[in-house]
């Protein structure tokens, strides 16, 4: 008679996401008990959640033992994991600072924000980790389900009940791709571990030919790339985050874009690595096709959160072309980047928030005329943000993005590269015409309405200092996305 053997389980693999998940259930549970106007005692215990979560992934990297192996090896705790569940953290972090103030302006603190934020930080957590295509899947679900009720979560803003319904109906169509294409890669090399079908495919030379596996590939390529809002696959990013409230449309431009580019990056890189040539020119196209289509129409756009989405496709270009060098310096720029763009683009948000008036008017960029007037301090710090998403020295954008081309160009793709610096250069204009209208015109608002609690002022702080720090000292950071890599 076959013995049954348990697999070994090993929760320190996956420590930060059950830290999490329990401080989020705790939230649900306490939630029913606490009044409605006492709901910001739940996001000061979520942040505890995410410092405890922090400290637990800091205290993993580089250990004596770094490679935790969890649950018959679907998840794996290496430094590559470990950086990109700091940026996730520090991305929920910031986005529970910021979403306190608004939520009590919008009258919808209804509580169940915060277990939604730490659910969607641990599915992005097991995104990273995940070394199995069904793992990936399911930190995959765990996120989406979370985000499509936060993009909604305003439930008396028609805005917010589309942006829902519309990321849940393209999120589930894209959804179907992701799996189709697993399963396909499943039937080509009977296995969904990744370790295994990178053997497969070195054991078998046939695969990389084999219509089965490509098309797998290819499927999985469109999930991915619907995550990251690569184009043409961006069509749902710039209405649901215009329609999404604020704080969550900050946390969607973060968190969820770098957790698509973790296992982007662990299923090509360490799946697929005899299709790297076909990768490689398919990924060459798309981070062209992304950075164009997103800069090009950015540029007509009048309402800054839509400009910032279409900024936010234009950004995800860029990462690509650090992807489509497919070395390890184009992946160490990449973990730079998804660092420096969660600082500048939340804190840009946060300033957004500050403006904004509750039902969310003001969210033009002539609203902002002489934003630089009556409030100088924010103004600059405003200013500083959108120099860094322009990728002006001395910022972390203008490092990130000077890596991620150094990447390209050390694998020869200098057309790509060209291509990169002509769309960053066109992107200057609409970060720039937010800055005429902040220091340019004459005032229209006193902006009276105004209120800087010390929670929005120090993710505010935070966000500067994360975007100051690495432009100035960039080695700090840079070292240890070059720990993280996968090689």
């Amino acid at each position: 008679m076959e013995t049954l053997v348990m697999p070994a389980i090993n929760f320190a693999a996956i420590m930060p996401e059950t830290i999490l998940s329990i401080v989020a259930m705790v939230l649900l549970l306490l939630n029913v008990f606490v009044p409605g106007e006492q709901k910001a005692y739940l996001a000061y215990l979520s942040l505890i959640g995410i410092v405890v979560a922090f400290f637990s992934v800091v205290s993993g990297w580089n250990a004596p033992l770094p490679m935790q192996e969890g649950f018959n090896g679907s998840v794996l705790q290496d430094n590559f994991s470990l950086f990109f569940k700091a940026i996730f953290l520090i991305s929920a972090g910031l986005a529970v600072l910021i979403s306190d103030h608004y939520m009590v302006k919008e009258e919808c603190n209804y509580g169940e924000l915060y277990p939604l934020i730490l659910f969607a930080t641990a599915g992005m957590m097991l995104m990273a980790s995940g070394t199995d295509l069904m793992t990936i899947f399911l930190g995959l679900e765990v996120l989406s389900v979370s985000l499509y009720v936060l993009a909604g979560y305003n439930r008396s803003n028609i805005k917010s009940n589309e942006a829902g319904l519309k990321y849940f109906l393209l999120g589930a169509f894209s959804t179907g791709f992701l799996l189709y294409g697993m399963a396909l890669t499943y039937g080509a090399t009977g296995t969904t571990k990744i370790a295994k079908i990178a053997s497969a495919a070195a054991l078998d030379a046939t695969l990389s030919s084999n219509p089965m596996f490509v098309v797998g590939m290819l499927l999985m390529a469109v999930g991915f790339s619907f995550k990251i809002a690569a184009a043409p696959f961006h069509m749902w990013t710039p209405d649901v985050y215009e329609g999404a409230p604020t704080p969550m449309t900050a946390f969607m431009s973060a968190g969820p874009k770098a957790a698509g580019f973790a296992a982007f990056i662990r299923v090509l890189m360490v799946a697929m690595p005899t299709l790297k040539a076909d990768w490689s020119d398919l990924l060459w196209i798309l981070a062209v096709l992304t950075m164009t289509v997103g800069n090009i129409i950015a540029l007509s756009q009048n309402n800054i959160k839509r400009m910032l989405a279409y900024s936010s496709i234009a950004h995800a270009g860029y990462a690509l072309v650090g992807f489509t060098a497919g070395n390890g310096e184009g992946t160490a720029g990449i973990l730079f980047y998804m660092l420096s763009y969660a600082f500048m683009n939340i804190g840009a948000f946060a300033i957004i928030i500050l403006v904004g008036k509750k039902g969310e008017p003001n969210n033009n960029v002539e609203d902002y005329a002489g934003f630089g007037v009556k409030h100088p301090v924010l103004a600059m710090i405003m200013a500083l943000f959108l120099f860094s998403l322009a990728g002006m020295p001395p910022t972390a954008g203008f490092v990130g993005k000077f890596y991620l081309f150094s990447a390209a160009l050390k694998s020869g793709y200098v057309w790509l590269v060209v291509i990169g610096v002509l769309n960053s250069a066109a992107s200057c204009y609409y970060y720039l015409r937010v800055m005429v209208y902040m220091y340019m015109k004459d005032p229209v608002e006193e902006f009276d309405w105004m209120k800087l609690s010390p929670a929005i002022w120090a993710s505010i702080a935070i966000s500067a200092v994360g975007v100051i720090v690495p432009g100035i000292v960039p080695s700090i950071i840079l070292q240890l996305a070059q720990k993280a890599i996968l090689l």
